[in-house]
């Protein structure tokens, strides 16, 4: 449903946009016409992206711009003299993913304050910043724009044990979500979020899977038997980001393989037993043999 001109006239941000999925949904706006934007702490991590994204461009003769910006998105003034230097240098700037975070496993008896303020200020503060700075931009232009979120299934309902930071963080994500969806909606400004599930990323994956045992355990809970695909995730934020979904906003979209919906109160039960057992088992409980 795409073409190489559905994102064109679109400069978008994409923080945390220097690997892992970040870096997958900035060579998929790219590939649809967007110019593009990236930042990060590691400027080695971000110079190596920006290469990549302008070979693939330059493969499939596309004419989009990309540039990276090192930047910690915790830091307010340095988030607003980015913004700046990104309008300045592309002429103006239309679209934000707020993708940066960071996690950890820890029993949260065990959590230091330092640890669980790194990961909020990263998730819940940075995604305010750039969210704040960008959204005043469009303001006080008078532009239309979009802000797609990166949250987690766990954000919102159940919580997640072991990573309450992230949980907690991402929760608050969520709610500015809607809350700014809701405020600035009256500006053409639409905000939106995805909930992705497991999409194994170098780096984050062995933080959170360490074991080949955790990592087969993760798999047997997702009802589809597989983890997401990169270019999965990156199709539906550039649909989220692209016209198409024009009359999108507030909502947070799932991808996950069905893994969220393990939390149904029986859904345990086909962990028991291969499904024919299953199957005949409850025949059994129905008097039919």
């Amino acid at each position: 449903m795409f073409t190489p001109n559905t994102l064109t006239n679109q400069t978008i941000l994409i923080t945390g946009g220097g690997s892992g999925l970040g870096l997958s949904m900035a060579k998929m706006f790219a590939s649809l016409g967007a110019d593009i934007a990236i930042c990060g702490r590691t400027e080695e991590k971000l110079k190596e992206a920006v290469d990549v994204i302008r070979k693939e461009g330059e493969e499939a003769d596309l004419k989009t711009d990309v540039r990276y910006y090192v930047v910690d998105v915790r830091e307010y003034n340095r988030v607003r003299d980015m913004i700046e230097s990104i309008v300045k240098d592309f002429g103006s700037m239309e679209g934000l993913v707020n993708n940066a975070a960071g996690n950890f496993l820890s029993a949260s008896e065990d959590l230091s304050p330092g640890g669980f303020k790194a990961v909020v200020d990263i998730v819940l503060h940075g995604s305010f910043n750039c969210t704040h700075t960008f959204g005043n931009y469009l303001i006080d232009n008078k532009k239309k724009g979009n802000i797609l979120n990166i949250v987690t299934t766990y954000a919102e309902g159940t919580g997640s044990a072991f990573v309450l930071p992230s949980a907690c963080g991402k929760a608050g994500v969520l709610a500015m979500t809607r809350s700014l969806a809701y405020e600035w909606a009256t500006y053409g400004i639409r905000l939106n979020a995805i909930a992705p599930g497991p999409f194994p990323t170098e780096g984050a994956w062995t933080q959170l899977l360490p074991t080949k045992k955790a990592e087969k355990k993760f798999l047997e809970k997702i009802p589809m038997g597989r983890y997401g695909k990169h270019e999965e995730l990156a199709s539906l934020a550039a649909f989220m980001m692209s016209d198409m979904a024009e009359y999108i906003t507030g909502e947070c979209v799932t991808i996950d393989g069905g893994e969220k919906l393990a939390a149904g109160q029986f859904n345990f039960i086909d962990s028991l037993m291969s499904r024919g057992k299953l199957k005949k088992v409850f025949r059994m409980m129905r008097g039919k043999g």
